[in-house]
């Protein structure tokens, strides 16, 4: 599309695909949204809760997977039919405003800076992988190379090369995990489905609540995953190839058919972090919880490593190192690739920049391409503890599910009646937020009575 993703005129009008293999070549924000989902969660949070829980908190990750994509579904749906960015929705959801901008918008800006802490643990891990690669430099010059290299990957902002980038590293560290469990079964550390169904009881000792709470906020499409794929359906084109808003029977339609390739876009990508994540939990119980291995501080990569070499054997750990970047360099790409999008967006409710100033907005993405992981890397170096940074990002990102779902029961509650879900998705997506309602109060009231 030559035309500014944000911009929706009759010239992009496309008609939507009808036929599946039509409709696999419109797929492409779930693959921005698995590389950002299957990364610290699944490598670090989802593996350090399957080695101190073993199979019995499988469910917990199951569980965090399936039940908030009815609500990120609600976000696209938004997008496709209003083509307005997710911040600008937030800015029209009731309730209290300060300045220009109502409280939603200014909650998801705090907590979203809070999660720099988070982030700063996941680049930690990256330049720690980098180090064990390439061993010869000091950490801290591995961890300005990929501030360099993610700024400059992310410096132009265009969508194509971000979702190019990420659907490369979706399918390397998925065949990679993929591989080490299945070969689990020829090694001393095979476990059976009696195991596996161990872990599917719904039930979870006190004991393991924070680290179960924290892997809960970070797996699955987590919250803040949930807001950016409003800015990965634009960018796409769902919204532009349905046109302008006119409630003609004709944009009804179009609607209609590019609301349904986005639901395959989520379905697909679902079922690919759902598979990894199960993966990475069922190594983590099988040989870490056997070995009474709980990675911790900056160590946490090369005990994780044991997964891969006790599967796979020695020879697999250069194998373990490269699919194990993989993963956590894709979460840090795709996060800063979302949050150019989203602080920018936020500035421009606030008042203090005009998103939709092309040059403007570019500008500012360009400055935010190198401050932000400037700043991870900063929170880094004076914390130095990344799963402890991991996992608090978790919390802080179960709390603004909270604000999500608010924004996604005024979606739901609002959405034109000719445009009504069917009976199957409106039990989905009542189930869902009442999952994520009754899981996070849970968790918060254990995580603050112990």
């Amino acid at each position: 599309m030559t035309t500014d993703s944000y911009t929706i005129t009759e010239r992009t009008i496309k008609e939507p695909p009808v036929s599946f293999g039509q409709q696999l070549k419109f797929l492409g924000p779930g693959f921005i949204l698995s590389a950002s989902i299957v990364g610290s969660g699944e490598l670090i949070a989802t593996t350090i809760l399957g080695a101190t829980a073993g199979f019995i908190a499988f469910w917990v990750i199951i569980v965090s997977c399936l039940i908030k994509v009815a609500v990120q579904l609600e976000f696209g749906k938004q997008a496709i039919l209003t083509g307005e960015t997710v911040m600008n929705l937030f800015n029209k959801l009731p309730g209290r405003r300060f300045g220009k901008a109502g409280w939603a918008v200014w909650t998801v800006g705090i907590l979203t800076t809070l999660k720099i802490v988070q982030l700063g643990g996941m680049i930690g891990g990256s330049a720690i992988v980098l180090k064990m690669l390439f061993d010869g430099l000091p950490l801290y010059l591995y961890l300005i190379l990929l501030v360099i290299v993610t700024a400059a990957l992310i410096h132009g902002g265009y969508y194509k090369a971000v979702e190019k980038i990420s659907l490369v590293m979706v399918v390397a560290f998925t065949i990679t995990t993929i591989i080490a469990l299945i070969v689990l079964r020829y090694t001393p550390f095979s476990f059976s489905w009696t195991d596996v169904a161990s872990g599917l009881q719904f039930s979870l000792p006190s004991a393991y609540v924070a680290v179960a709470f924290g892997a809960f906020g970070i797996t699955g499409v987590a919250s803040d995953e949930i807001i950016a794929y409003n800015y990965w359906c634009i960018e796409k084109g769902y919204a532009a190839y349905t046109g302008p808003r006119d409630d003609s029977d004709e944009w009804k339609k179009r609607a209609k058919g590019w609301i349904r390739v986005m639901y395959l876009d989520a379905i697909v990508a679902m079922i690919i972090y759902t598979s990894v994540t199960a993966a990475f939990y069922l190594l983590g119980a099988a040989i870490l919880h056997g070995k009474t291995i709980i990675p911790q501080g900056n160590g946490v990569i090369e005990a994780i490593s044991f997964i891969y070499t006790q599967s796979l054997g020695e020879g697999a750990k250069l194998v373990y190192l490269i699919g194990a970047f993989f993963v956590l360099f894709s979460s840090v790409f795709a996060t800063l690739a979302a949050w150019t999008r989203l602080f920018p967006d936020i500035f421009g409710q606030v008042g203090w920049i005009n998103f939709f100033d092309k040059a403007q907005r570019k500008k500012t993405v360009r400055w935010l391409s190198w401050i932000i992981p400037s700043a991870w890397a900063l929170m880094y170096f004076f914390i130095n503890l990344p799963v402890l940074m991991i996992l608090s990002g978790g919390i802080v990102g179960s709390v603004l599910l909270f604000v999500v779902v608010f924004a996604a029961i005024h979606f739901y509650k609002n959405r034109v009646r000719y445009l009504a879900s069917g009976s199957f998705y409106s039990v989905a997506f009542v189930m869902s937020v009442l999952s994520i309602i009754s899981v996070g109060l849970y968790g918060l009231i254990q995580l603050f009575s112990n």
